[in-house]
């Protein structure tokens, strides 16, 4: 796999670089991992991009018997915003420089009882440093079981890990966030998000590291529980309209979009997060 062009990097920045790097490697085994137990031979393909101004990253898909399509990018990046966009960048209002680093993954899975998924884990230095991200889980016919699991699984991280652990405040934040005002309706069933983490880089970090752990841990078995679910072509459809629901988030709501889009970001990366087939009825 190509790396991206190097930037200069101070030693909190690589590690985080490194880290998310080396979690993307280990994501995408894992789902290659459940194709091949589908009795599918999918495996991503990964497509390296370069960012004008500094920095670039990797794309990667795949595109299987369980995973409709996934993406799990990565990117590390540097450069100045435009001036009306850092305003609205915590630090940046008076100095547009910034860093960031960081790990995306959205997946759309072929079985509709196979919940989709989304986390991301980033690090951005501007004249403050920070980290931020999350996972929520976005099912079309969501199932208790999978949500009461994925939800103990990021309480006890954050639980692991207090002080920038905080649970209830995460998951109130995501449910929040994850909402979609024009239809009233939230796009999934929630999960952790955080953002703006401040202080100790080093207890920071850790739990970063725990939230990605986690999401290696706890999604995978979801996706084995479900995968082999009987559906109907009613259950498509349910599918199809929530990822119309999806979409509509993505592209009006999403911070991670615009921040991609405002910064010369790898558009095929940014919008990987959309699903291949949607309905609006």
């Amino acid at each position: 796999m190509t790396r991206q062009p190097e930037i200069t990097l101070d030693g909190e920045q690589r590690q985080a670089r490194d880290w998310f790097e080396t979690l993307r490697t280990r994501i995408c085994a894992a789902f290659e991992s459940i194709e091949r137990e589908a009795g599918s031979d999918a495996a991503f393909i990964f497509t390296p991009w370069d960012r004008e101004g500094g920095g670039g990253g990797v794309r990667g898909v795949i595109k299987g018997r369980v995973f409709e399509k996934a993406g799990v990018n990565v990117s590390t990046v540097a450069g100045e915003f435009a001036p009306e966009f850092s305003r609205t960048i915590h630090g940046a209002d008076e100095d547009p420089r910034f860093f960031a680093t960081g790990i995306s993954l959205v997946a759309h899975m072929a079985n509709p009882h196979v919940p989709a998924v989304h986390m991301n884990c980033r690090f951005l230095a501007t004249t403050k440093r920070w980290f931020g991200g999350g996972a929520d889980l976005n099912p079309p016919l969501p199932q208790q079981q999978d949500t009461d699991d994925f939800h103990a699984a990021f309480r006890a991280a954050c639980d692991a890990h207090p002080g920038p652990g905080d649970y209830p405040r995460y998951a109130k934040w995501a449910e929040d966030y994850f909402y979609i005002p024009h239809r009233k309706v939230h796009r999934g069933v929630g999960g952790i998000f955080f953002d703006h983490l401040e202080g100790d880089f080093t207890t920071n970090f850790a739990f970063v590291r725990a939230v990605g752990e986690t999401f290696l841990d706890i999604f995978p078995r979801i996706a084995r529980r479900r995968m082999g679910a009987a559906w109907s072509e009613a259950d498509r459809a349910a599918m199809l309209a929530f990822r119309g629901r999806y979409a509509e988030f993505n592209l009006v709501y999403d911070r991670g979009t615009l921040f991609g889009l405002k910064t010369g970001g790898d558009v095929d990366a940014i919008l990987m997060s959309l699903p291949p087939v949607a309905t609006w009825s």
